[in-house]
C-alpha cells in the first residue's frame, strides 16, 4: 500500500472508486493514511442496482442484459466515477462474494469483477477467490492495490 500511495503522490494522480461488494473497504484503507486528500477525490458505495443507476449512471439495460455482477457493469460504473469526480483514476467492484448463496453455473460465489480507468483509458478483468464473504472482500482490495501499483509504474 504505501508503495502504491508513494506513486500517487509523485504523479500527482488522484483516485475515485465504486464499491459494491466490498461496502468501502478499499475507500477506507485508501484513506488509512494521513495526507490521503493528496491521493484520494471520493468514494461511491453503490450496492443496489439503483444506486449504480442513480449515482454513476449505469444503464437500466446493461444491467438487465448482463446483469450486476459482470465486466459490463464494472465498466459503466469506472466510467460514472470519472465522470462524476476530477480523479485520474477511478476502480469499480462488483461481486457475488457470497458466503453460499447468490451464485450461479455462470456465476458463481466468489467471483468479483473490476473496471479500471486510467486517464479515461478503460479495462475490465473478472478474478475469482477462496474463501468466506470477508475473505473474498479482503482479497478483492488486495488485488485493486496491487494492480494499481503494477499500473501507476507505467504511466
Amino acid at each position: 500500500m504505501n508503495t502504491l500511495i508513494t506513486l500517487l503522490k509523485q504523479k500527482s494522480l488522484t483516485i475515485a472508486v465504486a464499491e459494491s461488494c466490498t461496502g468501502g473497504n478499499l475507500s477506507a484503507l485508501l484513506t488509512s493514511q494521513s495526507g490521503s486528500s493528496a491521493y484520494f477525490d471520493r468514494g461511491f458505495i453503490t450496492y443496489a442496482n439503483q444506486a449504480k443507476i442513480d449515482m454513476l449512471g449505469v444503464k437500466p439495460t446493461t444491467l438487465d442484459k448482463f446483469g450486476a455482477v459482470s465486466e459490463q457493469v464494472a465498466l459503466e460504473m469506472a466510467h460514472g466515477v470519472i465522470k462524476n469526480s476530477s480523479a485520474n483514476i477511478s476502480i469499480a467492484i462488483i461481486s457475488i462474494a457470497g458466503p453460499t448463496t447468490g451464485g450461479t453455473k455462470n456465476k458463481p460465489v466468489s467471483m468479483v469483477c473490476f473496471g479500471f480507468c486510467f486517464h479515461k483509458k478503460c479495462t475490465t478483468t473478472t478474478q475469482y477467490f477462496d474463501g468466506n464473504r470477508h475473505e473474498v472482500v479482503k482479497q478483492s482490495v488486495a488485488f485493486v492495490v496491487s494492480a494499481l501499483e503494477k499500473t501507476t509504474v507505467k504511466q
